[in-house]
C-alpha cells in the first residue's frame, strides 16, 4: 500500500505542477512563464518526485511507464493494475484541486481547455489526428528508452531522476504545440474529466498512443541494452 500511496501522491504532484503551470501561470499577464516554463514545470515535477519517492515505488507516475517497465521485465504484472489505478486517481484528484483553484479567478472557463490534450481543432497548433498519434507514440517511446537506460544497473548511479526529468522537459518543448503533450494517460485523464465533451471524446488517443509508444520503447531498449 505504501507503493500505491506514493504513486498516488507523485502523480498528483505531476498534474498539479505541470497542468497547474499551464492553467495558472503560462499566460499570466506580462510575466507568464510560456511554453518553456510549462515544459520545465513538468520536468521538475518528475525530477523532484523521483528523488522523493523513487526508493518507495520507483516513481512511475504514468500508466504507460508502468506498462513499459512490465514489458521490459522490470516490473511485476501483479502490481500493474493497482499502480495504474493509483496513478489515475492521483491525476483526477489533482485535476479537481486545480479546477477549484482556477475557478477562483474571474472569467475562468474550463471549456477553453484546462490543459487538456487534443488533436484537430483542439490541438494548440491545429495538428491532425495522425500527427498527434505519431507524435505521442514517438515521444513516449523515447521517454521509455531514457527511463530504461538511466535506471539500468550499468548507468551512473544517482543521476536517473535528472535524465528523466530533463527528457520530459524536452518532450514538452517539442510537442506542446501538437497535442499539449500527454505521453501519460493519467495526466490526460486527470484534466479531461473536468473539461468533458471533446476532451473525453479524444481521450482514447492519449491512452492508446502512449501505451504503444511505451511497448515500442521497451522493445527497442531490450534490443540495444541487452548485455553481451
Amino acid at each position: 500500500m505504501k507503493q500505491y500511496g506514493a504513486e498516488f501522491l507523485g502523480t498528483f504532484w505531476l498534474i498539479l505542477g505541470g497542468c497547474g503551470s499551464a492553467v495558472l501561470a503560462a499566460t499570466f499577464p506580462d510575466v507568464g512563464i510560456g511554453l518553456t516554463g510549462v515544459s520545465l514545470a513538468f520536468g521538475l515535477t518528475v525530477l523532484t518526485m523521483a528523488f522523493a519517492i523513487g526508493h518507495i515505488s520507483g516513481c512511475h507516475l504514468n500508466p504507460a511507464v508502468s506498462i513499459g517497465l512490465w514489458a521490459s521485465g522490470r516490473f511485476p504484472a501483479g502490481k500493474l493494475g493497482p499502480y495504474i489505478v493509483a496513478q489515475v486517481l492521483g491525476g483526477v484528484v489533482a485535476g479537481g484541486v486545480l479546477f477549484f483553484i482556477a475557478g477562483g479567478a474571474p472569467g475562468f472557463d474550463v471549456s477553453q481547455g484546462f490543459a487538456a490534450n487534443g488533436y484537430d481543432a483542439h490541438s494548440p497548433g491545429g495538428y491532425s489526428l495522425f500527427s498527434a498519434l505519431l507524435c505521442e507514440i514517438v515521444m513516449t517511446m523515447f521517454f521509455l528508452i531514457v527511463i530504461l537506460g538511466a535506471t539500468d544497473k550499468r548507468a551512473p548511479a544517482g543521476f536517473a531522476p535528472i535524465a528523466i526529468g530533463l527528457a520530459l522537459t524536452l518532450i514538452h518543448l517539442i510537442s506542446i504545440p501538437v497535442t499539449n503533450t500527454s505521453v501519460n494517460p493519467a495526466r490526460s485523464t486527470g484534466v479531461a474529466v473536468f473539461v468533458g465533451d471533446w476532451a473525453l471524446a479524444q481521450l482514447w488517443l492519449f491512452w492508446v498512443a502512449p501505451i504503444i509508444g511505451a511497448l515500442l520503447g521497451a522493445a527497442a531498449y531490450r534490443s540495444i541494452g541487452k548485455e553481451g
